[in-house]
């Protein structure tokens, strides 16, 4: 029996981790669908649809993605979809009423919501183990980029004209030596 083939516990004959009934193939050397049982973890399809044996090698060429960390329902499987995605739900809705807030024209309290609702993101990835479709890369860069993301934008909320609530002095020289020519 060459490495790709297998025997199962039943007796079947497997090729490639696919196992086949009776050890035989569908008539043209092709595997019907209905025929098709997986004993071990696949990953995405091939061309032909059947799944693929996953390895533990790396692949030469990426040719999909893994599901990131924490990527799963952030409720049961029988609670409504708003509910399984509460997590994103709440950023974007925090996010939106600070665009609404911006919009009817107060600016800085409209992006200090933004920001917040980034930063909220950021913690709620970093607290819960389950975040939905929060979940974007992996927990660590999701934590970096929402943290970042939100510090700036509540930084520069707080930096904004007319009467800033928050004045870094070494910016105003920064500023003067990068724009003024004197």
């Amino acid at each position: 029996m060459s490495e790709a083939e297998h025997r199962t516990p039943g007796g079947h004959e497997t090729h490639g981790g696919r196992e086949t009934h009776g050890g035989q193939d569908a008539p043209g050397g092709q595997e019907s669908p209905e025929e098709l049982t997986v004993r071990d973890p696949v990953s995405a399809p091939d061309a032909e649809g059947r799944p693929r044996r996953v390895t533990r090698r790396f692949p030469l060429f990426t040719k999909d993605t893994a599901r990131p960390e924490g990527g799963g329902r952030a409720a049961s499987g029988d609670a409504p979809a708003p509910a399984r995605q509460w997590p994103v739900l709440a950023v974007l809705g925090l996010a939106g009423l600070g665009l609404m807030v911006t919009a009817f024209g107060q600016f800085r309290i409209g992006t200090l919501l933004i920001g917040v609702a980034l930063l909220g993101g950021g913690a709620m990835r970093w607290l819960l183990p389950d975040v939905g479709m929060l979940a974007v890369r992996s927990r660590f860069t999701d934590i970096v980029t929402y943290g970042l993301l939100g510090t700036v934008i509540v930084l520069l909320a707080l930096m904004a004209q007319p009467d800033p609530l928050l004045q870094i002095p070494f910016l105003k020289d920064t500023l003067h030596f990068t724009v003024t020519s004197e």
